[in-house]
């Protein structure tokens, strides 16, 4: 009889499920390092991408925290400088004519804007009193010469009586006396004559010089008295003068001889050239300022007189260096620059100042022409302080290249002052 196995039959597929198993651990652990690996590229991907936005924002916020400036030179003034000062014109001669007689005005011959030449008739005035006076003078002096031939005569026949000793000397002296006395009474009469004539001669008003009449005040029958009415004004057109106060700190540079422009905003594009002929050499202790006279020629009438008027006066030029007026700090401890060495260093330095140049300024003292100063420099600037450069004049033009010393490069653009 056939013996029989007890172990029961194993089923198709049994003896694969662990294999299958652990596959599939292997595969999940595979998976998990594969994810944890990638976690960890990630996450350091991620760190390092950090760490260096880090550093451009730290350096952007370094270059932004860093003071830029703009630097400049100062120079010495090559051709000097032009002073514009207000004038007004006036002629060469301006005369208010007054009458030395009195009277009523009989007539005018000129009017406003007339040209007149030196000895023409403007006026003239009708005084009837001055011609009964001259008439009066006329036959006092006829009566004082009879009187003088009576005396002479008398003289002289007395002088043959004491030749015969008829008469006493003293009668003699007494008749050579009256005939002096009478000859002296002509001589007054004709003084007076003569004085009269000379005061009837000025009813009639005659210009002084040559000019324009630019303005007349009497018309026919006024009365003219010795009050001193100004009758006509009488202005000389050509050449003008222009009398123009030059202030204290200009007063030295100018000089007689020197050229002047003059120009009038109604007259856009003109200009005329002026010389200066004379100056008050004294400074007005009111106005602190010197008066100059100007000649200026007019021959084609362009210019009136009256007319207000601005003077370019060209100035010799100085050694001082000039600075541009935003360069300066105001403080408690004076007015002062602020300087930049190649290091970036700030130096704050006080200076002493000159002319006041609109725009410029003069700077007698405390800088030279290779320091560079900060344009524009900040309240809070402070000595010692660090700023990057951002641009600053070419060396060609600053005193430091004509000096032979080779200015700082700017650094790159940046953030500037306002």
């Amino acid at each position: 009889m056939a013996e029989t196995d007890p172990t029961p039959a194993t089923p198709p597929g049994a003896a694969d499920a662990p294999a299958t198993r652990s596959r599939a651990l292997r595969g999940g652990r595979i998976v998990a390092v594969v994810a944890l690996v990638l976690l960890v590229i990630g996450a350091g991907r991620t760190v390092l991408s950090r760490i260096a936005n880090d550093e451009v924002l730290q350096a952007r916020i370094g270059e932004h925290a860093a003071t830029h400036v703009k630097t400049t030179y100062a120079r010495a003034s090559e051709t000097g400088q032009t002073l514009a000062l207000p004038g007004s014109l006036q002629g060469a001669q301006q005369s208010p004519i007054a009458a030395r007689a009195t009277g009523y005005l009989k007539r005018w011959t000129k009017d406003i804007g007339a040209e007149v030449t030196k000895g023409e008739l403007l006026a003239e005035i009708e005084s009837p009193e001055i011609d009964q006076q001259l008439s009066q003078a006329v036959a006092a002096r006829q009566q004082t010469a009879a009187s003088l031939a009576l005396a002479q005569s008398t003289a002289e026949r007395w002088e043959a009586l004491r030749k015969r000793d008829v008469v006493s000397q003293q009668e003699l002296d007494e008749k050579r006396s009256g005939a002096a006395q009478a000859n002296a009474n002509v001589a007054a009469a004709d003084a007076n004559v003569q004085r009269l004539r000379q005061l009837q001669s000025f009813t009639r008003v005659t210009a002084p010089f040559s000019g324009v009449i630019t303005r007349r005040n009497v018309d026919v029958g006024d009365l003219i008295d010795s009050s001193g009415k100004v009758l006509f004004v009488l202005t000389q057109v050509d050449p003008l003068r222009i009398y123009v106060n030059v202030p204290q700190s200009y007063a030295q540079l100018v000089r007689p001889g020197q050229k002047v422009v003059v120009t009038q905003s109604e007259l856009r594009g003109k200009t005329f050239t002026g010389e200066v002929v004379r100056t008050a050499a004294s400074i007005d202790a009111a106005t602190r300022t010197m008066q100059i006279e100007i000649a200026l020629a007019n021959r084609d009438r362009a210019l009136l007189p009256g007319a207000y008027v601005q003077v370019a006066l060209p100035l010799a030029a100085t050694p001082t260096l000039v600075v541009p007026t935003n360069v300066l700090l105001f403080r408690g401890e004076g007015t002062r620059v602020a300087l930049v060495d190649a290091a970036g260093k700030v130096e704050l330095r006080t200076v002493t100042l000159g002319r006041n140049l609109g725009e410029s300024i003069e700077v007698l003292s405390g800088i030279d022409g290779r320091d560079r100063l900060i344009v524009n420099p900040s309240d809070s600037l402070a000595d010692g302080e660090t700023v990057t450069v951002s641009d600053a004049e070419p060396a060609a033009s600053s005193p430091a290249a004509s000096a032979g010393t080779e200015p700082t490069r700017p650094a790159p653009p940046g953030k500037t002052l306002p």
